[in-house]
Protein backbone atom coordinates (compact mmCIF):
# COMPACT_ATOMS: atom_id res chain seq x y z
CA UNK A 1 0.00 0.00 0.00
CA UNK A 2 1.47 3.19 -1.16
CA UNK A 3 0.65 6.45 0.67
CA UNK A 4 -0.83 9.08 -1.09
CA UNK A 5 0.50 12.94 -0.48
CA UNK A 6 -2.23 14.89 -3.27
CA UNK A 7 -0.78 17.99 -4.09
CA UNK A 8 -3.04 21.12 -3.30
CA UNK A 9 -1.67 23.41 -5.95
CA UNK A 10 -3.93 21.41 -8.14
CA UNK A 11 -6.64 21.76 -5.67
CA UNK A 12 -9.89 24.27 -6.49
CA UNK A 13 -8.90 27.09 -4.27
CA UNK A 14 -12.12 28.49 -3.74
CA UNK A 15 -13.03 25.09 -1.65
CA UNK A 16 -9.53 24.48 -0.55
CA UNK A 17 -10.42 23.06 3.31
CA UNK A 18 -13.79 21.20 1.45
CA UNK A 19 -10.99 19.65 -1.42
CA UNK A 20 -8.46 18.55 1.58
CA UNK A 21 -10.86 17.14 3.61
CA UNK A 22 -12.34 14.95 0.79
CA UNK A 23 -9.29 13.03 -0.41
CA UNK A 24 -8.05 12.26 3.50
CA UNK A 25 -11.57 10.92 4.17
CA UNK A 26 -10.56 8.97 0.88
CA UNK A 27 -7.44 7.67 1.96
CA UNK A 28 -4.66 10.39 1.51
CA UNK A 29 -1.89 9.91 4.30
CA UNK A 30 -0.79 13.32 4.08
CA UNK A 31 -1.44 16.76 2.34
CA UNK A 32 1.47 18.05 0.01
CA UNK A 33 1.93 21.83 0.14
CA UNK A 34 3.77 23.13 -2.44
CA UNK A 35 5.94 26.71 -1.52
CA UNK A 36 6.96 28.89 -4.78
CA UNK A 37 9.42 32.15 -4.56
CA UNK A 38 9.45 33.10 -8.12
CA UNK A 39 13.14 33.18 -8.12
CA UNK A 40 14.25 28.95 -7.25
CA UNK A 41 11.15 28.27 -9.72
CA UNK A 42 9.61 30.53 -12.41
CA UNK A 43 5.85 30.34 -10.14
CA UNK A 44 4.58 31.55 -6.95
CA UNK A 45 1.95 29.54 -4.92
CA UNK A 46 1.32 29.91 -1.54
CA UNK A 47 2.82 30.64 1.86
CA UNK A 48 2.33 30.47 5.75
CA UNK A 49 -1.08 31.92 5.62
CA UNK A 50 -2.86 29.65 4.03
CA UNK A 51 -0.96 26.65 5.62
CA UNK A 52 -2.02 28.22 8.86
CA UNK A 53 -5.58 28.37 7.62
CA UNK A 54 -5.61 24.85 6.93
CA UNK A 55 -3.91 23.57 9.83
CA UNK A 56 -6.31 25.53 12.25
CA UNK A 57 -8.97 24.04 10.06
CA UNK A 58 -8.05 20.40 9.64
CA UNK A 59 -5.92 20.16 12.82
CA UNK A 60 -5.65 16.17 12.43
CA UNK A 61 -4.48 16.41 8.90
CA UNK A 62 -0.30 15.68 8.39
CA UNK A 63 1.48 18.59 5.97
CA UNK A 64 3.87 17.24 3.48
CA UNK A 65 5.50 20.78 3.09
CA UNK A 66 7.51 20.82 0.20
CA UNK A 67 10.25 24.49 -0.18
CA UNK A 68 10.78 25.33 -3.39
CA UNK A 69 12.37 28.35 -2.65
CA UNK A 70 16.21 29.41 -2.71
CA UNK A 71 16.82 30.03 1.15
CA UNK A 72 14.56 27.43 2.82
CA UNK A 73 16.15 28.21 6.36
CA UNK A 74 14.79 31.69 6.75
CA UNK A 75 11.23 29.92 6.65
CA UNK A 76 11.57 26.66 8.87
CA UNK A 77 10.23 28.03 11.80
CA UNK A 78 6.77 29.80 10.53
CA UNK A 79 6.10 27.14 8.62
CA UNK A 80 6.53 25.08 11.51
CA UNK A 81 4.83 27.33 13.45
CA UNK A 82 1.57 27.12 11.21
CA UNK A 83 1.43 23.29 11.14
CA UNK A 84 4.26 22.01 8.74
CA UNK A 85 4.49 18.49 10.12
CA UNK A 86 7.57 17.49 7.30
CA UNK A 87 9.58 20.12 6.10
CA UNK A 88 10.95 19.59 2.86
CA UNK A 89 13.69 21.31 0.44
CA UNK A 90 16.03 21.07 -2.21
CA UNK A 91 19.37 20.28 -1.94
CA UNK A 92 19.90 22.13 -4.73
CA UNK A 93 18.79 25.29 -2.56
CA UNK A 94 21.35 28.09 -2.04
CA UNK A 95 21.25 27.60 1.97
CA UNK A 96 24.20 25.36 3.87
CA UNK A 97 22.03 21.64 3.92
CA UNK A 98 23.19 21.09 7.40
CA UNK A 99 21.68 24.36 8.91
CA UNK A 100 18.43 23.62 7.01
CA UNK A 101 18.48 19.72 8.58
CA UNK A 102 19.53 21.20 12.12
CA UNK A 103 16.94 23.97 11.82
CA UNK A 104 13.89 21.65 11.10
CA UNK A 105 14.67 19.18 13.48
CA UNK A 106 14.86 22.03 16.26
CA UNK A 107 11.18 23.21 14.80
CA UNK A 108 10.36 20.04 16.22
CA UNK A 109 8.88 18.82 12.54
CA UNK A 110 10.51 15.50 10.38
CA UNK A 111 13.22 16.37 7.79
CA UNK A 112 12.98 15.76 3.90
CA UNK A 113 15.32 16.70 1.24
CA UNK A 114 14.19 17.18 -2.81
CA UNK A 115 16.27 16.32 -6.14
CA UNK A 116 15.36 17.73 -9.39
CA UNK A 117 15.66 15.58 -12.33
CA UNK A 118 19.01 16.64 -13.12
CA UNK A 119 20.60 15.85 -9.71
CA UNK A 120 22.01 12.20 -9.59
CA UNK A 121 20.70 10.24 -6.86
CA UNK A 122 24.31 9.86 -5.25
CA UNK A 123 24.32 13.97 -4.43
CA UNK A 124 22.19 12.55 -1.26
CA UNK A 125 24.77 10.09 0.35
CA UNK A 126 26.15 12.70 2.56
CA UNK A 127 22.71 13.56 4.34
CA UNK A 128 20.68 10.08 4.11
CA UNK A 129 20.96 8.98 8.04
CA UNK A 130 19.53 12.83 8.89
CA UNK A 131 16.16 12.44 6.50
CA UNK A 132 12.84 11.41 6.73
CA UNK A 133 12.08 11.45 3.65
CA UNK A 134 13.61 11.59 0.65
CA UNK A 135 11.85 13.67 -2.82
CA UNK A 136 12.81 12.73 -6.23
CA UNK A 137 10.89 15.01 -8.71
CA UNK A 138 9.75 13.24 -12.23
CA UNK A 139 9.06 16.68 -13.54
CA UNK A 140 10.95 20.19 -13.42
CA UNK A 141 9.89 21.83 -10.18
CA UNK A 142 7.48 24.43 -10.73
CA UNK A 143 4.05 23.90 -12.06
CA UNK A 144 1.36 21.02 -12.27
CA UNK A 145 -0.19 19.35 -14.70
CA UNK A 146 3.89 17.93 -16.26
CA UNK A 147 4.28 15.31 -17.81
CA UNK A 148 5.93 12.02 -16.46
CA UNK A 149 10.11 11.72 -16.59
CA UNK A 150 11.12 7.60 -16.48
CA UNK A 151 14.34 8.74 -15.35
CA UNK A 152 13.37 8.84 -12.15
CA UNK A 153 12.69 4.92 -11.90
CA UNK A 154 16.50 4.65 -11.60
CA UNK A 155 17.36 7.09 -9.15
CA UNK A 156 14.16 5.50 -6.68
CA UNK A 157 15.51 2.44 -7.20
CA UNK A 158 19.05 3.38 -6.53
CA UNK A 159 17.93 4.97 -3.25
CA UNK A 160 15.93 2.19 -2.06
CA UNK A 161 19.15 0.23 -2.47
CA UNK A 162 21.63 2.43 -0.47
CA UNK A 163 18.78 2.98 2.18
CA UNK A 164 18.54 -1.34 2.32
CA UNK A 165 22.46 -1.10 2.43
CA UNK A 166 22.84 1.59 5.05
CA UNK A 167 19.96 0.14 7.32
CA UNK A 168 18.10 2.94 7.32
CA UNK A 169 14.62 3.92 7.49
CA UNK A 170 13.65 7.47 5.20
CA UNK A 171 10.52 7.16 3.20
CA UNK A 172 11.07 7.79 -0.69
CA UNK A 173 8.79 9.75 -2.41
CA UNK A 174 8.05 10.80 -6.18
CA UNK A 175 6.27 14.38 -7.44
CA UNK A 176 5.47 15.13 -10.85
CA UNK A 177 3.22 13.26 -13.47
CA UNK A 178 1.86 11.03 -11.15
CA UNK A 179 -1.11 8.95 -12.02
CA UNK A 180 -2.40 5.30 -12.46
CA UNK A 181 0.01 4.26 -14.85
CA UNK A 182 3.39 5.76 -13.81
CA UNK A 183 2.37 5.47 -9.81
CA UNK A 184 2.56 1.21 -10.77
CA UNK A 185 6.53 1.78 -12.06
CA UNK A 186 7.24 4.32 -9.37
CA UNK A 187 6.27 1.89 -6.53
CA UNK A 188 7.92 -1.03 -8.01
CA UNK A 189 10.74 1.24 -8.38
CA UNK A 190 10.94 1.86 -4.66
CA UNK A 191 8.21 4.59 -4.18
CA UNK A 192 6.12 5.07 -0.59
CA UNK A 193 4.89 8.11 -1.18
CA UNK A 194 3.25 9.45 -4.18
CA UNK A 195 2.75 12.96 -4.71
CA UNK A 196 -0.44 13.46 -6.89
CA UNK A 197 -1.82 16.88 -7.77
CA UNK A 198 -3.98 16.75 -11.44
CA UNK A 199 -4.52 13.45 -11.70
CA UNK A 200 -6.85 13.65 -8.19
CA UNK A 201 -8.15 16.84 -7.97
CA UNK A 202 -8.87 17.09 -11.90
CA UNK A 203 -10.32 13.61 -12.09
CA UNK A 204 -14.28 13.17 -12.43
CA UNK A 205 -13.52 11.08 -8.69
CA UNK A 206 -11.63 12.40 -6.62
CA UNK A 207 -11.67 9.83 -3.77
CA UNK A 208 -11.63 6.83 -6.04
CA UNK A 209 -8.53 8.30 -7.76
CA UNK A 210 -6.67 8.39 -4.48
CA UNK A 211 -8.43 5.17 -3.55
CA UNK A 212 -6.48 3.71 -6.33
CA UNK A 213 -3.35 5.39 -6.09
CA UNK A 214 -2.84 4.11 -2.46
CA UNK A 215 -3.83 0.74 -3.19
CA UNK A 216 -0.41 0.28 -5.51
Amino acid sequence: MAIVSPSILSADFCGLGDQCRLVLEAGAGMLHFDVMDGHFVPNISFGVPVLASLHQGIPSAFFDVHLMISHPLAYVDAFARAGAGLINFHLESEDDPAAVLAAIRAAGCKTGMTIKPGTPAEALDPWLDRLDLVLVMSVEPGFGGQKFMPSCLDKLAALKARREALGLAFLLEVDGGVNDETAALCTRAGADVLVAGSSVFAAADPAGAVARLAAM
